[in-house]
């Protein structure tokens, strides 16, 4: 459908971007910006305590609003959204209000749904994703995202384990969550971003057209759930983890503000799937709690000419995408391009390789500031502004977070020694963790050990208080009573020009119990090469590279490696071939 028309029509004219040069301050006694943004980080510092009452809707989008309007917040818009075919969508801080009351009108009377149901939306990068999100916050109703990658199988399940009254999706996927009707006795209503009306859905944009704008924004609790995320672990189905108002809606608040660098003059663009923890942290609570415009484009694939197209063409201040990205983009000449208003890049998700940093500072002038978290939790740890960067490293904690390596009964290790990547719960559980696995307390209690929460991930943390990520603990690879995280023998294999891109996982050895294998994506100009004398030469220079143990004894060189919708390397699949 055309976007551009589409949302027009249910924008009146009167509303259209608010253009008029930044007026004056009018004496107004609302929060001045740098004092939103303080205040928020301050409770994140521990300096002030978790307000018992917070809604992210009425507390930080409402207050931008009013400061727009004052003349005190700079003409950015606050969503900026493009797409391939040229088109795009912006709106103010004001529109967004103005939109998201309509869009939470439409959930609570014509969906009839209510303070704590849950709305499973599916949906790609498309403007309705952000309303129906701030909407939810705006009626209590919690928001569960997933990515338009799944299956009927994968919607079948969320819809029966998370009880969802409703199910928002588009035309693509209609048909699917059709095929799986009869299974969800929970589901009350289907709502479709869509052109036309399909048999049996209401229609979002139909609804916009006649429904009110006038919403009062409901009083939440500050530890009252407001998302879901469902998180696939390494056995059994994907777990449910709950996040209050709080946890992510102030957690972002002091990554940000440092990590991120983010301010009201910003333009953010986050890579991200809407399906993906990472929307949430980069496309909505870090950068609008910072007064920054969230910048979108459509991407239905992802491809390096269309980012860097995009980073030459708009004046994007920050950018954020995963380690593939970055793996991909140095590899396209980017020597054509100019990004003129780039001033701070992002990495998370999974490892940088250290190579890849420092051939993006070669071709753009520019540092990549890793952080690392999970949907459990918002920024564990981050290199944040103005801090020394040690490529490879995940920087370090980030309050209220105290982060420690610990072993496996609890007790903290010293700094050089390997162990679990943990976060302080004793005595007090960081307001902005997970509340709970929701109906799962067993996979709630396992996740702690003594005082700790414990990430699933390996680590070591250096005496400056540097985190160093080993692998996740179901990756490492147990060789002949040698320890080795994949990440090392990969950040290796990619310094030698035949590789593009490598995946290493463990392999069974009738010897050793596992040994290293390396599945390699070769670059262009080496597939011709000969296989044998290419697999010693790059298990010579891993042993040169780094510890000669860690060299991959088998190779296998493949056409692409598997990955998940956000361009995370699926090891497990690979790993589940070998075994």
């Amino acid at each position: 459908f055309i976007m551009r028309t589409f949302i027009k029509s249910w924008i009146p004219q009167c509303l259209r971007i608010l253009r008029s040069p930044c007026r004056l301050f009018h004496g107004c006694n609302r929060l001045l910006t740098s004092q939103i943004i303080s205040y928020y980080d301050s409770i994140n510092q521990c300096k002030k305590e978790l307000p018992e009452y917070f809604n992210f809707a009425s507390d930080v989008l409402d207050e931008w609003s009013q400061l727009e309007k004052d003349g005190r917040r700079p003409a950015n818009p606050a969503f900026w959204w493009v797409n391939d075919e040229g088109e795009e969508v912006k709106w103010s801080f004001e529109e967004l209000g103005f939109l998201s009351r309509k869009a939470a009108n439409i959930l609570s009377e014509t969906c009839g749904l209510q303070r704590g149901d849950r709305v499973l939306a599916v949906l790609p990068r498309v403007p309705e994703w952000w309303l129906l999100n701030i909407a939810c916050m705006r009626t209590g109703i919690v928001f569960i995202p997933g990515t338009s990658q799944l299956t009927a199988k994968d919607i079948s399940y969320r819809l029966q384990a998370s009880k969802a009254k409703c199910i928002i999706t588009n035309d693509t996927l209609a048909p699917a969550v059709e095929s799986v009707m009869p299974d969800c006795q929970f589901l009350k209503s289907k709502l479709i971003v869509a052109r036309g009306s399909r048999d049996g859905w209401l229609n979002l944009k139909e609804l916009f057209a006649v429904t009110s704008a006038d919403h009062k924004c409901v009083k939440t609790r500050s530890q009252e759930p407001m998302l879901i995320y469902f998180t696939s672990g390494s056995t059994g189905s994907p777990k449910m983890v709950v996040q209050s108002h709080s946890s992510y809606g102030i957690g972002f608040a002091t990554s940000g503000r440092y990590w991120m660098g983010l301010t009201s003059s910003d333009i953010m663009w986050n890579t991200s799937d809407t399906g993906w923890v990472k929307a949430a942290w980069s496309s909505v609570f870090a950068p609008w709690i910072c007064g920054s415009s969230v910048f979108v484009h459509s991407m239905p694939q992802f491809k390096p000419a269309v980012i860097a197209e995009t980073l030459s063409r708009y004046p994007i201040t920050a950018f954020c995408s995963a380690p593939t990205a970055y793996r991909m983009l140095v590899q396209h000449d980017l020597s054509s391009y100019k990004f003129m208003s780039l001033k701070h890049c992002l990495s998370g998700g999974e490892p940088l390789n250290p190579e890849v940093m420092a051939k993006w500072k070669i071709q753009t002038g520019l540092d990549i500031y890793e952080g690392y978290g999970q949907t459990e939790t918002v920024t564990i740890c981050a290199n944040m502004k103005g801090m020394e960067i040690k490529p490879g490293s995940l920087g370090k904690a980030v309050p209220p977070y105290d982060v420690q390596i610990i072993d496996d009964h609890g007790a903290i290790l010293p700094a050089g020694k390997e162990g679990n990547i943990a976060v302080r719960v004793q005595p007090t559980r960081p307001f902005c963790l997970f509340s709970e696995y929701l109906d799962n307390p067993e996979k709630t209690a396992a996740s702690v050990c003594g005082n700790f929460y414990v990430t699933g991930d390996r680590g070591i943390m250096d005496e400056e208080g540097y985190v160093w990520f080993v692998g996740r603990a179901d990756d490492i690879i147990n060789s002949s009573g040698y320890r080795i995280g994949p990440f090392e023998v990969e950040s290796a294999l990619i310094q030698h020009p035949a590789v593009s891109e490598s995946a290493v996982v463990s392999s069974p050895d009738p010897i050793r119990g596992e040994v290293v294998k390396a599945f390699i994506v070769l670059a262009p100009a080496f597939v011709s090469h000969c296989p044998e004398k290419l697999t010693h030469e790059l298990q010579q220079h891993v042993k040169k590279v780094t510890a000669p143990y860690k060299y991959p004894r088998k190779v296998e060189f493949v056409q692409d490696l598997p990955k998940t919708a956000t361009g995370k390397i699926l090891r497990k699949v690979l790993r589940n071939k070998e075994w």
